[in-house]
């Protein structure tokens, strides 16, 4: 009788799970391999609040992604490192709404951290034997790191033979940033030119970061959209809501990208209100001063 019991509580406990199991809904998110970390912690954060959600990412360069969902490739929500490449696959139809902008980010210069060509700005990257890494044209982040270098080429203190000899430097043309952010990590490049966000705790004892002047950085703006023939739209249109609302602004900040939220500046009333106690306390002292002297 105690076996039989035993059995049955078996079978109803793999019978519950099976159920659980086949309740969870699997949600396809495309994203530009430089979301890589931020999503991944997004995934977690929104399955939390979802228990019956699985997100399963698709990470790789926004073009590819593009390109795999005109030829069909079944997902849920494409998240693009640039407008051009979410155009693209809106054109094939494969975009259900209107996409929204939901973080920024910058372009940055990375050396090995041992720097072995001594670099120390952008304007080196023209110089003899510099091997630069930098992502395929079709990439987001190169045509950023393109519009830079014809930034810099029309700047008189550049030039064009500036950008061309920088061009001329380049050995390797990666599918992803991510791809470029490796080489120079592995020490196969002098430098490479990346993402802020992709500095990540991990890398950033691997290499030296350099800023790239704002007067000719681009500041990327990543777009998200459901996807056409999405399984589950509505619970797509939810995971888009979610990056773009405060806990997936938070994570995306917290892996360097920029928020869409604005900046506010909280400027503190206390200097003002110490200013005048202090102005009312001058003139007090003023009025006895005076009065003594008059009395």
């Amino acid at each position: 009788m105690t076996r039989k019991l035993t059995l049955w509580l078996i079978a109803l406990l793999l019978l519950g799970t099976s159920v659980q199991a086949q309740a969870l809904t699997e949600l396809t998110v495309f994203a530009a391999s430089s979301l890589t970390d931020a999503f991944l912690e997004i995934g977690t954060a929104f399955e939390s609040a979802n228990p019956n959600v699985r997100v399963v990412f698709n990470f790789g360069g926004s073009s590819t992604l593009a390109t795999q969902l005109i030829e069909g490739a079944p997902a849920d929500v494409y998240a693009s490192a640039n407008p051009n490449q979410m155009q693209v696959a809106q054109e094939a139809g494969r975009i259900l709404n209107e996409p929204a902008i939901f973080a920024h980010n910058e372009l940055v210069l990375v050396t090995p951290s041992d720097n072995p060509a001594g670099i120390e700005s952008l304007r080196d990257l023209s110089g003899d034997n510099i091997k630069l890494v930098v992502a395929a044209p079709e990439v987001p982040v190169r045509q950023y790191t393109d519009t830079m270098l014809e930034q810099l080429a029309a700047d008189a203190d550049f030039g064009p033979a500036y950008r061309d000899a920088v061009y001329a430097n380049v050995v390797s043309e990666e599918s992803n940033v991510r791809q470029v952010m490796l080489k120079v990590v592995l020490g196969e490049a002098d430098a490479g030119i990346v993402y802020s966000s992709d500095v990540t705790p991990d890398a950033s004892d691997q290499v030296l970061r350099f800023p790239i002047p704002a007067a000719v950085n681009t500041i990327a703006n990543y777009p998200i959209a459901v996807t056409t023939g999405s399984s589950h739209p509505d619970l797509a249109q939810s995971f888009v809501d979610f990056v773009r609302a405060s806990e997936g602004q938070d994570i995306l900040v917290k892996w360097g990208f920029i928020s869409i939220e604005p900046q506010t500046t909280t400027t503190s009333t206390a200097p003002q209100e110490l200013t005048l106690n202090a102005l009312m306390a001058m003139l007090a002292t003023l009025v006895r001063i005076i009065w003594g002297g008059v009395f």
